[in-house]
């Protein structure tokens, strides 16, 4: 049979599911052209499907190798480097396939989902665009470049892009999650109930409607945010066949400590952990950082830098690398400090590189899988009546889950109202939190509060002119005046950022989701916060803090309890004053911002897990 009867054959035999009678032909057509590019790239494909990646690289390498230039031939190379955790070689063989084909789209789509892995977000964010230019209803890229447009803060646009997804594919993985929270960044609250009550019957029906992270400002419930983030792990991060650890016993004389997180540089978590990094005995801990983001040359990475006894760059490793490395290495403790936040790996501790597995402070809840061991939290974030909704274990710590770092220095010189943008006068109620934190139920208590306590105002930090302006539509349709509502403009160092906190009267604090790194910043900086706790870890996290530092009259259990306790402080500014005398007396008596007792704390229950852990070895 000719060549091309035989190629014909096989394409259509390929076509049917009949891929090893398929795989015969094609090698009949090798067998005759050893270069025969369909050929090569069919069987490839086919490789592929076993799964054979290191089989299908071959193909790929042999027809790449003579210069053949044949664009799929060069995608399928391509996507053989990325499966294999060669990423820039990867990108080399994608881009050599679209210049062959500029309107190759299946290789466009593949490298920005690659440059997006690599935290190289504008050109991801191109690469979709486009993909888009090519076909608008293009739903991978659609979803990949709005959630861009949210990393670069364009929530306008994101939104358009959420909405049209949904409009081709209702049912699109996550969509309806995605246009949600986004609306939520910008305080766009146009049909929320109905929406929030679509998600959360979609949630327990087990489908997947949105991210567990985002699922928490929209539920109050622990039960709920567990069926959501089983939902997600289920396709996001399920358990590997292979488990590197095997019950092998390590007999180190320091306890091996990993952390692994996207943020240890200028970010919340890297602000909260810092000072523990320092404060770890080094004469019983031997601590290695696994970094996966970037590396943004600020005080505070240089600060992390100096501090583990191994900082490993893995940005550019590919997760099951990783999970081998932290094997080789023998951690005794990996702690992932991310969960399921952006940029984070979970993945990685699917592969099971260590004894013990923690989930810990990035992400305030269940991960919803078999492999991690532990949640470390305390009484009250997790009341041990609710321990059942979580997947992990609970670690207890004895005061707060929260470190802080006291080294912290606020700027000595407290800017004056006039410089903050605030009136003279008048109660200032102040909330700092994300906008997306900012639910209609809140906000409709917050204008009561602004209702019944004349000449105050509500001091609120927003990041978009947009949000602003739904904010203060919001308001007026409340009766509220929308000069009341200030803004802060964001500062350069966090040091004159908390000076200003001395400003306000009172903290009001967000619920379902709670302020957790701006909360201890305001308690850092004496002022009082008032907080409602609900059912869910992140709605207890502020109830948390104020137990830590000895506030706990500041904890309500009801928007009505909270709305009516922040009108009687406003109207007593004695008992402000003195809430906030008992804070900067606290300080040095209660254990929020005592990082070494932290620490202490923390190394305990790690030492707790050890000999739990070679105790379960030998039975």
């Amino acid at each position: 049979m000719p060549i091309n009867d035989t190629l014909i054959a096989a394409i259509e035999l390929q076509g049917q599911g009949r891929a090893d009678e398929a795989a015969l032909l094609f090698e009949s057509v090798l067998a005759l052209d050893p270069l025969n590019a369909a050929a090569l790239y069919s069987l490839g494909v086919i490789a592929l499907q076993k799964p054979d990646t290191a089989r299908a690289f071959r193909y790929a390498e042999r027809g790449v190798a003579a210069g053949i230039a044949f664009a799929p031939l060069h995608f399928l190379h391509g996507t053989c480097l990325q499966k294999l955790g060669r990423n820039e070689a990867a990108l080399a063989s994608f881009e050599t396939a679209i210049r062959l084909k500029p309107d190759f789209i299946e290789p466009l789509v593949n490298s920005g989902v690659l440059l997006r892995s690599m935290f190289r977000h504008k050109d991801a964010l191109d690469r979709f665009e486009q993909v888009l230019a090519l076909d608008p209803n293009h739903v991978i890229a659609l979803a990949n470049g709005g959630v861009l447009l949210t990393e670069f803060k364009q929530s306008a646009r994101a939104v358009l892009m959420f909405e049209r997804l949904l409009a081709i594919d209702p049912d699109y993985d996550y969509a309806l999650g995605l246009l949600f929270y986004e609306r939520a960044h910008l305080c766009d609250w146009a049909g929320f109930d109905a929406l929030r009550a679509r998600i959360t019957e979609g949630v327990l029906a087990g489908r997947r409607v949105i991210k567990s992270l985002a699922f928490m400002s929209v539920s109050d419930q622990a039960s709920e945010h567990l069926v959501a983030a089983r939902t997600f792990a289920s396709r996001y991060c399920p358990k590997q066949p292979l488990s590197l650890w095997n019950g092998e016993p390590y007999r180190h004389s320091k306890i091996r400590v990993a952390y692994v997180s996207p943020d240890l540089r200028e970010h919340p978590v890297g602000h909260l952990m810092a000072g523990i990094f320092e404060a770890h005995d080094k004469s019983r801990f031997e601590t290695i950082a696994i970094s996966l983001g970037s590396d943004d040359q600020s005080r505070l990475r240089a600060r992390m830098l100096k501090s583990f006894d191994r900082f490993i760059d893995a940005r550019d490793l590919g997760s099951e690398q990783i999970a081998r490395l932290m094997r080789e290495l023998e951690v005794d403790i990996a702690v992932d400090l991310g969960g399921y936040t952006s940029d984070t790996r979970t993945e990685i501790f699917a592969w099971r590189p260590a004894p013990v597995q923690v989930n810990f402070l990035g992400y305030p809840g269940t991960m919803g899988v078999d492999y991690f061991d532990y949640i470390v939290a305390d009484r009250h974030v997790i009341p041990p009546a609710q321990q059942h909704h979580y997947a992990e274990k609970v670690a207890y710590l004895p005061h707060t889950y929260l470190p802080t770092d006291a080294g912290v220095c606020i700027s000595p010189r407290m800017p004056t109202r006039a410089e903050c943008g605030l009136p003279d006068t008048g109660t200032v109620f102040c909330s700092f939190s994300h906008d997306y934190k900012i639910s209609p139920p809140m906000f409709g208590a917050w204008m009561r509060i602004l209702a019944r306590v004349p000449g105050s105002v509500l001091w609120l930090m927003s990041r978009s002119e947009a949000t602003r302006e739904n904010l203060r539509r919001e308001a007026a349709a409340a009766g509220i005046n929308p000069a009341r509502l200030v803004f802060a403009e964001r500062v350069p160092r966090v040091e004159d950022h908390m000076a200003r906190y001395r400003q306000a009267d009172l903290f009001l604090d967000t619920h379902p989701y709670n302020a957790h790194t701006t909360a201890a910043d305001a308690l850092m900086a004496g002022l009082p916060v008032l907080t409602c706790s609900g059912q869910s870890f992140p709605s207890r996290v502020a109830g948390s803090l104020l137990q830590a530092i000895g506030m706990p009259e500041l904890i309500t259990e009801s928007l009505d309890a909270y709305e009516s306790l922040a009108v009687a402080l406003a109207h007593d500014p004695a008992r402000l004053v003195d809430m906030r005398a008992r804070i900067a007396m606290n300080r040095s008596t209660h254990a929020l911002f005592d990082t070494p007792r932290f620490c202490r704390d923390l190394e305990a229950v790690f030492e707790t897990m050890v000999v739990r852990e070679e105790e379960a070895a030998l039975t």
